[in-house]
């Protein structure tokens, strides 16, 4: 990895979700600070769970959505059948909850999820799908196209917090920041925040440099004005970290 340019990392990722990436970005000698617009908080639907977790093929979208779903499940979520992880975070996350055998992409998104040996030859096919409200909008409706019966388990879901504008303008002090977004809807709450383009300020804050976790983040964070936008290699945290590395330092 290149020598870190800049000295804070600025983490978009909601509130308590900061730890791994905390620990790889002072590894790479940077430090994090967060600007959390969001918490996770449990989405119960046992019926919805059951339902999904009795299929034979099973989909999570995310460590969060392990953690919330082996909470549910009593901490159980070893089954027959093929456990699928949209990256190597929930696959990590799968494994340390008991399902040894978790499988996830070398594209961690997803176009790579729908990629996989497993989610080709579905039609007729039950697939569970261990989620959040709004997440992974494209895979749901491609599964259905293929003839999947989608059995949707929203196990938490995404709570707005206070003191988002507060936290900008922490961001928008420190000369050397660098955003990191790995949500469109924690970005587009950024978005809502944002002082209009044509400000000082405004101006200003889009022009800070912003690592992304993949191609259709980085086209939203362009759409909101960002001018200096990387797009890192996924979503975890290392990944990110790396991105963030390549940023050139600020003049």
């Amino acid at each position: 990895m290149d020598t870190p340019t800049t000295s804070t990392l600025w983490s978009l990722r909601p509130a308590g979700e900061h730890a791994a990436l905390r620990r790889v970005a002072q590894g790479a000698g940077f430090r994090l600070r967060v600007l959390p617009l969001q918490r996770l908080v449990a989405r119960a639907d046992a019926a919805r769970l059951v339902a999904a977790l009795a299929a034979p093929i099973r989909l999570y979208s995310s460590p969060a959505a392990v953690r919330f779903a082996a909470l549910q499940a009593a901490g159980d979520l070893h089954r027959e059948g093929i456990d699928l992880a949209v990256g190597s975070g929930t696959a990590a996350a799968l494994r340390r909850a008991g399902v040894a055998a978790a499988r996830s992409p070398a594209r961690m998104d997803s176009e790579g999820v729908l990629a996989m040996a497993e989610l080709q030859a579905i039609a007729g096919e039950a697939v569970g799908v261990i989620t959040a409200p709004g997440g992974r909008g494209l895979l749901l409706p491609a599964l259905r196209e293929r003839g999947a019966e989608v059995r949707v388990a929203e196990v938490y879901q995404r709570a707005d917090l206070r003191g988002g504008a507060r936290r900008l303008a922490a961001f928008a002090d420190d000369p050397g920041a660098v955003l990191v977004a790995s949500s469109a809807e924690a970005f587009g709450l950024l978005e809502t925040l944002l002082p209009d383009a044509t400000s000082l300020r405004g101006r200003a804050l889009r022009a800070r440099p912003v690592v992304v976790s993949s191609e259709r983040l980085g086209a939203q964070a362009g759409r909101a004005g960002f001018v200096r936008v990387v797009v890192a290699d996924g979503p975890t945290p290392s990944a990110l970290v790396a991105a963030a590395s390549r940023v050139p330092p600020v003049q």
